[in-house]
């Protein structure tokens, strides 16, 4: 899988683009860096050739990747849409609250 791997300082993001298992936690060394990307400044530096060989093998970009990859040209198609993490409705009980009930004895 070809991912974003954060980099950099606090409030100062950075990201490399790197080849990894699709298992692997997101701090691990990746099998092969494939570039990097500042979003604060737009600097991008991708090497094509490897990105098109792993994909040619069968590794898959993320989301943000393909959009990344699709934006510099590196990719032809369109863009994914990236999903943001779903809110918990607020009219919802907490999961916990359910328990609570049936623990607490009746009087």
């Amino acid at each position: 899988m070809i991912r974003f791997q954060r980099v950099g300082r606090k409030n100062d993001p950075a990201f490399r683009v790197v080849l990894c298992e699709r298992t692997a936690k997101p701090k691990t060394s990746g099998i092969e860096v494939l570039g990097s990307y500042h979003p604060k400044t737009k600097q991008t530096v991708l090497k094509n050739e490897r990105i098109l060989y792993w994909i040619s093998k069968g590794a898959t970009p993320s989301a943000s990747a393909h959009n990344l990859f699709v934006r510099k040209g590196v990719m032809k198609g369109k863009k994914m849409h990236v999903a943001k993490s779903v809110a918990v409705a607020k009219d919802a009980a907490p999961a916990g609250a359910a328990s609570q009930e049936a623990l607490t004895p009746a009087n």
